[in-house]
């Protein structure tokens, strides 16, 4: 068995830094690179393309990273690479990858794919079989918007992962996955770690929570950010897991940022719950129970992990279509600025009823003058403000007529007004978010080798 495995994480989501996965695997000496792509949004953005066109619906990112990449699998063979960028649509992504793979000369290279998670072509069949994919928090069946749903993704936990790594891939893509099984998942295929370890699956999903976020456990967002070297050059995070389960979060040295104790904590609490019962397909991981000790320059040590039984559901992460939203901005400038903003916001609003517009929800915000963080007093008078004012309504003429209400206010509202001349807002199609469980027994994952 070996003494330890070294997973660095070098993409937080699609967006992230186009750098950073290579510098993080040319310098992090690591045996395994995942780069974590999806959000409950960019599945349902992935959905949209793939409808429009059957070989998109993937992180197409990760197409260019992989091509950057290509060298360094060369000088380190054994590196393998872990991604969900597949989306909506592993298999494509796949043929994209073993394209940029054979044009490398990397033709021995091995890719496989997980799928499994959308349940979009059966949902129609699950909700028929008594599967009400209810909303989490209202208790809602998901009857009452089925003809409105774009995507529905179950977060599929590490085993189907680690049956890829047992099949000799060297490049794994999958669709929806819980992001921390992008780390579970090597730990397990590598120390040979039972799926009902859960004191040491526990661990491994501290760790892969630690990562998932890129640069947020390296000194992204840490709240002592004027003491950080160098965070241009942040360096992406590394989480060196031994087979008890002790890991250490890290970097590669001589890149910037930092890891200590404050932004390991940070990022340990980040998205979470409730602490004692993190929920995965794999695992319930308990969160109280780690100890964390800087053991040496931008290292932290973390012991003490532990879990309980994983819940028998997996997940599901919806979207459906919500109607319309649009927002427009004004700079506003001058004495007063602040109190010339809100009435230049509610005059867009009362014109805009004249005319006939009621929406379904409206936000006037004026920045500068704290509407950004409600309750945080604002210091003073500014001196110059900017104006946001969005609305969402199921009407989209409605919608497009209040971006027409904006320039107006240049000659017909208070003095001071600017910032006007980037164009009318745009229009955009809102796609809500509906959060359910499914039972696992309903979902089959599917692993394949691609030739």
């Amino acid at each position: 068995m070996r003494a330890s495995i070294r997973v660095g994480n070098g993409c937080g989501f699609w967006g992230d830094n186009l750098d950073a996965p290579i510098a993080l695997a040319k310098h992090g000496r690591l045996d395994y690179l995942t780069l974590e792509y999806l959000a409950e949004l960019t599945m349902s953005i992935l959905a949209l393309q793939k409808q429009k066109n059957p070989e998109a619906g993937f992180a197409a990112d990760f197409i260019d990273v992989l091509t950057r990449l290509t060298p360094v699998m060369k000088e380190q063979p054994l590196l393998k690479i872990i991604t969900n960028a597949g989306g909506m649509n592993p298999s494509a992504c796949a043929r994209k990858a073993r394209e940029v793979l054979d044009a490398a000369g990397l033709n021995q290279k091995k890719i496989a794919t997980v799928a499994g998670d959308d349940l979009m072509p059966r949902l129609d069949e699950l909700l028929a079989s008594g599967h009400d994919l209810q909303h989490l928090d209202e208790g809602t069946p998901l009857a009452a918007i089925r003809k409105q749903v774009v995507s529905a993704n179950a977060y599929l936990g590490s085993q189907p992962i680690v049956e890829a790594l047992r099949l000799g891939a060297d490049v794994v893509i999958t669709g929806r996955i819980a992001d921390a099984a992008l780390t579970v998942a090597p730990a397990m295929h590598a120390f040979g770690w039972p799926s009902e370890d859960w004191a040491r699956l526990g661990a491994a999903t501290a760790a892969g929570h630690l990562i998932e976020c890129g640069a947020q456990v390296t000194g992204g967002l840490w709240c002592h950010w004027e003491e950080i070297p160098n965070l241009a050059e942040v360096g992406y995070p590394i989480a060196e897991i031994e087979p008890s389960g002790l890991f250490r979060i890290t970097k590669p040295p001589g890149s910037g940022g930092v890891v200590n104790l404050e932004s390991v904590g940070e990022q340990l609490l980040y998205e979470v719950g409730d602490p004692a019962r993190y929920l995965t397909p794999d695992v319930t991981a308990d969160f109280t129970t780690l100890q964390l000790e800087e053991t040496a320059p931008d290292t932290v040590t973390v012991r003490g992990g532990s879990g309980k039984p994983a819940t028998p559901t997996y997940k599901v992460s919806i979207a459906y279509r919500d109607g319309f939203t649009a927002t427009g901005t004004l700079a506003l400038y001058g004495q007063d600025a602040a109190a010339k903003a809100r009435l230049a916001g509610q005059i867009i609003l009362d014109r805009l009823r004249r005319a006939g517009h009621e929406y379904a929800r409206h936000l006037i915000e004026v920045i500068g003058a704290g509407d950004m963080v409600p309750g945080l007093a604002s210091d003073g008078s500014p001196r110059e403000v900017m104006l946001r004012v969005s609305v969402h309504d199921p009407h989209q003429a409605a919608v497009e007529r209040f971006t027409k209400e904006f320039a107006p206010l240049v000659t017909a509202g208070p003095p001071g007004v600017t910032g006007y001349t980037t164009g009318r807002a745009s229009v955009r199609p809102v796609l809500a978010y509906w959060p359910a469980l499914i039972a696992k027994s309903a979902v089959q994952p599917q692993v394949r080798l691609e030739s």
